[in-house]
């Protein structure tokens, strides 16, 4: 046989993959030679069976690929972690196994209740890429509704589809024809689109249907492993968090319980305010300042300002209407306060933000310290009252036990036979409410406690005792801070020094006399001596020694009459010769000074001289006139009678 028409020649063409149209060679060959009938069936016979050979191998090829592109594309989705990362993958898979122009992937939206273009791969139409297919509408619609694949050569002519112009003017922009969708199912829900595309007619084959449904099966094993493990990763983040939020909470709850054991230790071993706020530094870290109800500083641990007044004011207020601690700006601040009494307050700026247990220690902390200040408060007002009872004793009482009032002086610390101040308060002091008036003997009991002396309030106002032999000083010493203390101006008279238990009393009213004579003086707001009055206080001195009844009758015989007339008739004649004086003798100047017309001066100078005799106005009888018109306003502010049978007092 001619061996260019033999069979054997297709499984050489076999065997090098040649080309259908390769196929006919030999049987082109065998005409050519004039090859018999029969023998070109038997040619033709074999080449029939060739072609079928090498289709069933091209098949096989090809499904290898196939399974090797899904063994890779499962492969890859494997390895991929981030969702986005995942949708891409798929779709670039699918566009490169079926070699379609496009490919895109739409999911469903529950909440709308219909599919938005999520990945493409190969578009270039931005309207496309933004398309929304509702449930039913266009091939993608369709295959979300019914769960079933749906392929069609030419979209834009096929009638089976719901078409839409939102769906079809997208489509259109991209050029697409031939379209393949198939569903992403999750168990019985599906959950998006898998679509491959070509920009040309061209019907899908069985095989590619197939192809496209195995990888969608894969994209969604591998959408939901990716939702899952972003579900899971998340439950990690959170878990972290609460992990280390526990963590955190337990470390706070031992610092808290650590702080709480050291100050319950810290009242139980007497300490202060200041121990206190050194405590909750060491604790929290950053700074602290105690304040007490004023704003005025206890104790300061770190470097920390004091607020203003007004910021201050409104935290405290806030912190005890919410009953915690309140935060403004980088303070924290919590209200010192014992049932409704404010006491101060506590204010932290810590290194680092407080947590809730932290608030804690710092509210505990200023619960700690009310504690310590109403202990004190109560430890001053007990030895205040220990105090005063005893001065109480030794000025409004005669002396009947020296011996016993110099021991209860020295269980004290006083030194009654050492020289002593007696300084009386006015009570422009105590002038206000209760809680003024606390404040002042308050501040005067610490206040001579800490001279080594003693405080007591008597009549409206406070007298103390102190150590010293210069009144006048001490008297002074006192008004300045005093005044200080209650931001106004206060008086204060001074007597003394004296020595001994028996004297003391006699000092004391010295300073109350001198206070007196202050006031009546119009020097409110000083503090001075009796012995710094001059020719004053030497009257002072004459009533103290007895001379009283000769004061009276100076007065009487001096100024008597006038003050008299005044009495009987409810006229101002002693007013009008205190200002006639007052001004130099200038008639039109006292005129101005008592508001009215200078006749009326001059009608009431000419009745005082009828009343005093025609030389009053001679030097040395007006000088006599104004000591007794001086005189007589020191009485009158004692309370004492005043000069002649009517004893008023100036109007």
């Amino acid at each position: 046989m001619d061996p260019v028409s033999t069979p054997i020649e297709f499984l050489e063409l076999l065997a090098r993959e040649a080309a259908p149209v390769e196929f006919e060679g030999p049987l082109v060959a065998a005409r050519a030679a004039g090859v018999p009938a029969d023998r070109l069936a038997e040619l033709e016979a074999a080449k029939v069976v060739a072609l079928r050979v090498r289709a069933l191998l091209e098949r096989r090829r090809r499904r290898e690929a196939e399974l090797s592109g899904l063994y890779d594309t499962a492969s890859d989705l494997a390895g991929l972690r981030d969702s986005d990362d995942v949708l891409r993958a798929i779709v670039h898979r699918a566009r490169h196994l079926l070699g379609t122009d496009v490919a895109y992937m739409t999911l469903v939206d529950d909440d709308l209740g219909d599919t938005y273009m999520r990945v493409t791969d190969g578009s270039i139409s931005a309207r496309f890429q933004g398309l929304r297919l509702p449930m039913g509408a266009g091939l993608g619609g369709l295959v979300a509704q019914t769960g079933s694949p749906y392929a069609t050569a030419n979209y834009p002519e096929d009638a089976r589809f719901h078409h839409t112009g939102e769906i079809d003017a997208g489509v259109g922009e991209e050029g697409l024809v031939a379209i393949l969708g198939v569903p992403l199912r999750l168990g019985s829900r599906v959950i998006g689109v898998l679509y491959a595309a070509n920009r040309s007619a061209r019907p899908f084959a069985r095989e590619e249907v197939s192809l496209l449904l195995s990888l969608a099966a894969h994209a969604a094993v591998a959408i939901d492993t990716a939702r899952l493990l972003a579900e899971t990763r998340a439950a990690l983040a959170e878990l972290s968090a609460a992990n280390s939020t526990i963590q955190a909470h337990s470390a706070s709850v031992e610092r808290a319980a650590a702080a709480h054991d050291r100050m319950t230790s810290l009242v139980l071993r007497g300490g202060g305010v200041e121990d206190v706020a050194a405590a909750v530094t060491e604790v929290l870290g950053g700074a602290l300042l105690a304040l007490d109800a004023e704003g005025r500083t206890l104790a300061r641990v770190g470097e920390i300002d004091e607020p203003e007044r007004a910021a201050l004011d409104e935290a405290v207020v806030a912190s005890r209407t919410e009953g915690r601690s309140v935060r403004r700006g980088d303070l924290w601040y919590a209200a010192v306060v014992a049932g409704t009494e404010n006491l101060g307050a506590l204010v932290s700026r810590p290194e680092e933000e407080l947590v809730d247990a932290d608030q804690r220690i710092l509210e505990r902390a200023a619960l700690v310290t009310a504690l310590l200040l109403l202990f004190r408060q109560s430890v001053a007002e007990a030895e205040g009252r220990v105090r005063g009872e005893l001065l109480d004793d030794l000025i409004a009482r005669p002396v009947l036990d020296a011996a016993a009032l110099r021991g209860r002086a020295r269980r004290l610390g006083v030194d009654l036979d050492a020289p002593h101040v007696l300084v009386a308060v006015g009570d422009d002091a105590m002038v206000g409410s209760t809680s003024v008036r606390q404040r002042v003997t308050s501040w005067a009991s610490t206040y001579a406690s800490a001279q080594g002396g003693l405080a007591a309030a008597r009549d409206g106002r406070a007298v103390l005792m102190l150590p010293g032999g210069d009144a006048g000083s001490a008297a002074r010493t006192v008004v300045r801070d005093l005044s200080r203390a209650l931001g106004r101006p206060v008086t204060a008279g001074a007597g003394g020094p004296a020595t001994g238990p028996a004297s003391l009393a006699g000092a004391a009213r010295e300073a109350d006399r001198c206070l007196t004579a202050l006031r009546a003086l119009g020097r409110a707001g000083e503090g001075a001596s009796s012995a710094e009055l001059g020719f004053v206080g030497l009257l002072l001195g004459a009533v103290e020694s007895g001379g009283d009844r000769e004061v009276a009758r100076f007065l009487v015989d001096t100024v008597g009459p006038v003050v008299d007339y005044d009495a009987r008739r409810g006229t101002a004649l002693v007013k009008t010769l205190e200002a006639y004086f007052g001004v130099g003798g200038s008639l039109a100047r006292a005129a101005e000074l008592l508001h009215v017309h200078v006749n009326t001066v001059t009608q009431r100078l000419d009745r005082v001289g009828q009343l005093l005799g025609p030389q009053w106005q001679k030097p040395e009888r007006a000088l006599e006139v104004q000591l007794a018109l001086r005189l007589h306003r020191l009485r009158a502010a004692a309370g004492q009678s005043g000069a002649g049978g009517g004893g008023t007092e100036l109007p």
